[in-house]
């Protein structure tokens, strides 16, 4: 495809693999196998597969590989691969990569399921050192001749906090180590991560991919060795495979990513200055507010605040909870990055399994709500944000 073409129409014809009847939408393949003209063709796909030669749909599927295809394009890296969701890739990026013995770098400030894959690591034998992401003191004093990948989150999940991308890449390289980024919260739109040295990019495409909260997916993207080499075989040995029917629906969510991300953080960047001040909060979080600690390293990596809001009332949960269900616009639930605006409360929902200690050392608070800003007309929001905090 032509390279030099920007973001918006890369996302509506990047990748794009059309059968003999020329059909203008991206066809839906689903079939689990593949019929071979002869044994020996047979033969010669199972040692060496080309890009439009397929074995299995666990293995690959021309749906699947338009999506993979075009999300690489975007992302900036040579390959990809889709996953059943953005935590088997998660579990993929890392586990391909380390041994009993190795060693691993990660900040505590993440997704509760994302700690949960490090602690199964550490039950294979694998060591686990989780610092403080915004310090990149702490990431350098945990380097070890052993470690193998620094893994975070570029914007935190729910806190909101930024972490600098080249700063721990750089690190992390000259160790010899591999950077994991996940870059949900940024999404592809607003994401840097590769020119700034990620190795490989992890999303759930659940998210702003998919963008209408119809179906499971995860990605991972990076140099074509690297996933055509160990992280596809880890994945299709252990079926982490996306399902043909999920990539075609990423694949019409993806033509619209840009449109929608833009206009959901326009809208979350006008809800965070109506709300921060208000009486009912300690604060309001956001990292397109000028008093967010991380707002010019922000700035500086994304070019935006993103299209996330977490709001701390002073209440704690009670008054969390008043607020949440004063909301009429804004849904209660727990994905994020939907057309539709959705609260969560991470405390009882997300990160409910992570001990009071635990939630207290990456400040998820008692009264923290996470909100993911959707395509919604932003004064609606506003207007329906403030008022439930006004009923709190």
């Amino acid at each position: 495809m032509t390279k030099d073409w920007n973001t918006r129409t890369k996302l509506v014809h990047e990748g794009i693999r059309r059968s003999q009847y020329g059909e203008m939408a991206e066809a839906l393949f689903l079939t689990q196998g593949f019929v071979y003209p002869s044994a020996e063709v047979a033969e010669e796909r199972f040692l060496h597969s080309g890009p439009d030669e397929f074995i299995y749909a666990r293995y690959g599927n021309p749906t699947t590989r338009m999506f993979e295809d075009r999300i690489a394009a975007i992302e900036g890296t040579e390959d990809a691969f889709a996953c059943a969701s953005g935590m088997a890739a998660v579990n993929a990026a890392l586990s391909c990569q380390v041994k009993s013995g190795d060693h691993i770098v990660a900040a505590r400030q993440m997704f509760g399921s994302c700690l949960y894959v490090l602690k199964l690591l550490q039950g294979f034998g694998v060591e686990v050192t989780l610092v403080d992401g915004v310090q990149l003191a702490q990431w350098e004093a945990a380097m070890q001749p052993n470690t193998k990948i620094c893994f975070f989150e570029s914007v935190s999940n729910p806190g909101l906090e930024v972490i600098d991308v080249k700063g721990v890449a750089d690190i992390a390289h000259a160790h010899g180590a591999k950077l994991v980024v996940d870059n949900v919260f940024a999404s592809p739109v607003f994401s840097k991560a590769v020119e700034l040295g990620a190795d490989y990019i992890v999303y759930s495409t659940t998210k702003h991919i998919d963008g209408g909260g119809r179906a499971l997916g995860g990605v991972v993207c990076g140099d074509r060795e690297f996933i055509r080499g160990p992280l596809e075989t880890y994945a299709k040995h252990t079926g982490a495979a996306m399902s043909p029917y999920h990539a075609w629906l990423h694949l019409s969510g993806m033509q619209t990513l840009d449109l929608r991300v833009r206009a959901q953080a326009e809208s979350a960047a006008k809800i965070a200055a109506a709300t921060e001040g208000h009486p009912a909060l300690i604060r309001a979080i956001y990292p397109g507010l000028p008093s967010h600690p991380q707002h010019d390293l922000a700035m500086a990596q994304m070019g935006s605040g993103g299209t996330m809001v977490a709001l701390d009332l002073k209440g704690g949960k009670e008054a969390a909870f008043r607020f949440l269900n004063a909301l009429e616009v804004v849904k209660i639930s727990n994905n994020l990055g939907d057309a539709k605006s959705i609260a969560t409360h991470p405390a009882t929902t997300t990160h409910k399994n992570l001990t009071e200690e635990e939630r207290a050392e990456i400040k998820i608070t008692p009264g923290m709500v996470r909100i993911s800003i959707g395509i919604e007309d932003g004064n609606d929001l506003v207007k329906d944000i403030v008022g439930a905090l006004d009923a709190v």
